[in-house]
């Protein structure tokens, strides 16, 4: 992008174009004018939206309840760290919506079981597995 290119997306934008249209009038790809926008915080005075991050209301980690502090231009946070996400979804594992719950039958010892993520899965236990396939008991750890 060019020093041309860069004024008329500063001016259009300003004015209220979109990163569309202003990409089709100057030969540029929407996503290069979209970071260029974001890069240099330039955005249109009507479509100014008020975000969580922006108003004098104070985010706390559920978890941890440590005050998080927001970016402006980015997606807020819930959490305040990685660790505090783990240890709360951990312990809040009934609030997980699982849409790939799979039942079955065990191929060794006839038992029901399910299985979340893996569709192709045959027995219910690592000792099922080794049964069936070495026709031998699983060692103990």
């Amino acid at each position: 992008m060019n020093q041309y290119q860069k004024e008329q997306v500063t001016t259009l934008r300003g004015s209220g174009e979109t990163c569309v249209n202003i990409a089709a009038n100057l030969g540029l790809s929407v996503n290069t004018v979209k970071s260029f926008c974001r890069r240099n915080n330039i955005n249109t005075n009507a479509k100014t939206k008020t975000t969580t991050a922006n108003t004098a209301e104070s985010i706390t980690c559920p978890q941890c309840g440590n005050k998080i502090t927001q970016i402006d231009g980015r997606k807020p946070k819930k959490f305040c760290t990685d660790d505090c996400r783990v240890q709360w979804w951990n312990s809040h594992s009934e609030k997980v919506k699982r849409k790939a719950l799979y039942s079955f039958k065990c191929a060794c010892c006839g038992q029901s079981f399910t299985a979340y993520g893996n569709a192709k899965r045959r027995y219910c236990s690592h000792s099922c597995y080794c049964n069936a396939r070495f026709n031998r008991k699983a060692a103990t750890v």
